[in-house]
């Protein structure tokens, strides 16, 4: 069984998301007067410098089993 480039494209971009948020979530505890709203701020800044591509998905058959 494989994915398709679609789907397997955003499993990447979760993975790489969960690791800047766990990144952020080190940075806001070393901060005790970080308030709720800023540790958020910091989590979507973080995440908006990332660069992740649109896969739009191709119709084309694929030999054995794709998970779409």
């Amino acid at each position: 069984m494989s994915f398709c480039d679609h789907c397997e494209g955003q499993r990447f971009d979760r993975a790489r998301i969960l690791r800047v948020l766990r990144a952020t979530r080190k940075r806001v505890q070393q901060d005790p007067d970080c308030s709720a709203e800023r540790s958020l701020a910091l989590a979507i800044e973080a995440i908006r410098t990332l660069e992740i591509p649109h896969l739009e998905p191709f119709d084309e058959v694929v030999e054995g089993e794709v998970v779409h």
